[in-house]
Order: C-alpha cells, then structure tokens, then sequence
C-alpha cells in the first residue's frame, strides 16, 4: 500500500531540542510530497496559533490536529472542536486547585488561560507553547471552548499524579505525558489518532497508508493506529515497545531522513 499521509508530532519529534527543524530541506520534500499526492499533518498537543507560525508557506494546504485531537484544522477549514461542558471544566479546575504542587493552563479556542500569581518562569515556559495566553485571577470566570488542560508539576511526583488524577476525575478527563515534562489532562477518546481519523476521512486515507512520528505518550494511540508508526530514538522505551518502527533522534532530523525514504520508496516503504 502506498502512504498517502505523513504525520508528525513536534516537541521531541519533528523540532529539535531548540525547537527548529531544517525548513529549505523540509519545504523541499513537501514539494515532492505534493507531486506524489501525499498529504501532511501535524498532530500535536499545542495550540493551533503556535503550530501554524512553523508552516506559514503552507498552513492552508496541511492539516493541524492541535491540542491533542481536540482541534482539528484542515486546509484552513475549522473541521472539528471538542469541548469540556461547563459542569466538567468547573469539576477538574476545583479539583486541580487542591493540589498546590500544580501550575494549570487552561487550553480554549481563543487562547490558553493561566492565573497571574503563577511565577514568571513557568509564565515564559507557557508562552513558548501558547501564541495567544491570557493572565487571568480566576478560572471561574473564562469564556471560551475548552479543549484540555496542560499541568506543569515536578518530575518527581509526575508519575504518582497521573494515576491520582486518573482516579479522581474518571470519566472527565484522560492524563497523558506530552513529551515535554507536564501532564495533559484531555477530553476522553479526543487524542491524536481520533484527530488524523477526521482528517484522513475528508482526504480519503486509510490507516494503512499513514507514517506517524512520535515521542510522547500522547502519541501512543496514533503510533498504533497508523500503519507506519515511528517512535522517535529519544522517546521513553514504553513508546518505543508500542510502535513498529523506530527513527533516530529529534536533534538530528530523523523525522527528515525517514521522509527521504517515502519519497524514494525505500524500505519500508518499497
């Protein structure tokens, strides 16, 4: 089967550790790609605003699965928006408040929310991830469409907090690691594989004709979903036990080198 899609998670996958990729190389393939009628997505658990400043050249032709499946842009077209209900959005904000080891940003269409008393690095650290972020005193008062929530907290309680608040807020929210050191809490089956189904089903792509890269554990149900699943060399060894196929690491252009191999139809892709 031929691929007709390639998918690319960013943090720890498609970007280095500085957050750049190799563009005249990258917009080269792309237009090889085109020639062969294969699409390109990104799937990733930030913001659609910060994604789309990656791709100026060519943000109206791809597809952006933004906030981990809860945004799904296409060709420019607003094709999907999940969204928690009031009721579920007050329930995980109570109950994250009780738990002062955590700074919250709350990930809305409009922009990402955050409280102002939160210190200025973890301030910074958001805005890298959020174009558009908003200072406010209070959650309670937000309106928006909210999509998730991401939570910084230290790495050594992170794996004990994900179980926690698996328990307590069940049914509402899903946690999973970003790849990047932080938790993100997501709407329940909105992940990134549910976001590429949307947008292969607009394009006509089988799961088969998919390459998917990833380093997260937000990538885990799109690594398996696709045909052509990549962990990346620098994920952690469960991602890479769930994939089939593994690339080399982010701060050398693996993702890169894998797509020179689709275009020239080598293996595995012959």
């Amino acid at each position: 089967m031929s691929v007709k899609l390639i998918a690319v998670d960013m943090d720890g996958t498609f970007l280095d550790d500085v957050k750049q990729y190799n563009r005249p190389r990258f917009l080269a393939q792309y237009a090889r790609m085109k020639a062969q009628g294969i699409r390109f997505a990104v799937a990733s658990g930030n913001q659609y605003y910060q994604l789309h400043t990656f791709f100026p050249e060519i943000a109206d032709e791809i597809a952006f699965v933004a906030d981990n499946g809860a945004w799904v842009v296409c060709e420019g077209d607003d094709l999907f928006n999940g969204e928690f209900t009031a009721q579920e959005f007050n329930t995980v904000v109570d109950h994250l408040l009780t738990l002062p080891e955590i700074e919250i940003i709350a990930s809305g269409k409009q922009c990402g929310y955050i409280l102002k008393h939160y210190d200025p690095a973890f301030k910074e650290m958001a805005a890298r991830y959020y174009h558009r972020i908003k200072e406010v005193d209070s959650f309670s008062h937000c309106d928006d469409v909210f999509f998730k929530f991401a939570l910084n907290l230290p790495d050594d309680i992170l794996a004990k907090t994900m179980v926690a608040l698996g328990a307590s807020l069940e049914g509402i929210v899903v946690p999973v690691t970003s790849g990047h050191g932080s938790i993100d809490l997501i709407i329940p089956g909105l992940h990134k594989a549910n976001g590429l189904r949307r947008v292969q089903a607009r394009w006509g792509i089988d799961d088969s004709e998919v390459v998917a890269f990833g380093d997260g554990g937000n990538d885990t149900e799109m690594l398996m979903q696709a045909g052509y699943g990549f962990a990346m060399q620098n994920a952690p060894e469960a991602i890479r036990d769930i994939a089939r196929y593994q690339a080399g690491h982010n701060n050398h252009q693996a993702v890169l080198d894998v797509i020179d191999k689709v275009l020239n139809r080598e293996a595995p892709f012959n």
